[in-house]
């Protein structure tokens, strides 16, 4: 039997929300930026919240938020899931992109209910389309430790490139599936709004 390893949260808002034309993590979906909300909602189902960042958002992130800054190398949401990864190697991280507007504790409780940490990962999936969403997923330890070695084998940089051609994913379906809502664009900001 595999001993699950301590779970950690991680908010990833350290990209540049070109699409969305603002930065993503400080919309106010919930009548505080997104990026706090969805710390706070980790800080309620994990052992420890961290928030990945670029080093020129440091100076405004809130003092009561934990930061882990974007290494810098690697591309992509790699920066951040692989700058946690190295900071704490022997974590699983529960990790939430900034644009998950309908994210809720009763999804994020779900997940970890039936997180299966024999495997590489248990991802959120939509059940008409079900592809992992790396994004909205529990990463143990070796799948971490796993993509450093298939991000410098060349194959790509896609998190969810990695977990679909991984045999040791478990997809979750969420019961309720607005919750994976990927909100990067104006469009996606009023069908969002629109949903709460």
């Amino acid at each position: 039997m595999t001993s699950a390893a301590k779970l950690y949260g991680l908010v990833l808002s350290g990209g540049k929300s070109t699409r969305m034309g603002t930065d993503k993590g400080l919309i106010a979906y919930h009548g505080i930026p997104q990026r706090t909300h969805l710390y706070q909602l980790l800080s309620k189902v994990c052992e420890e919240t961290f928030i990945s960042i670029r080093l020129d958002q440091a100076s405004e992130l809130p003092s009561d938020m934990t930061p882990i800054l974007d290494e810098d190398a690697y591309r992509g949401p790699y920066n951040g899931l692989l700058s946690a990864h190295n900071r704490y190697p022997d974590a699983a991280w529960l990790v939430l992109a900034c644009d998950l507007p309908l994210m809720d504790e009763e999804a994020l409780e779900q997940l970890i209910a039936e997180r299966d940490p024999a495997l590489v990962s248990t991802a959120f999936a939509q059940e008409e389309n079900p592809l992992p969403e790396p994004l909205c997923a529990i990463w143990e330890p070796e799948a971490l430790s796993t993509s450093i070695d298939y991000l410098a084998g060349g194959a790509g940089t896609c998190p969810r490139k990695f977990l679909i051609n991984h045999d040791r994913v478990k997809l979750v379906f969420p019961k309720n599936p607005n919750t994976l809502l990927n909100a990067n664009s104006e469009e996606d900001y009023k069908e969002a709004l629109s949903k709460l």
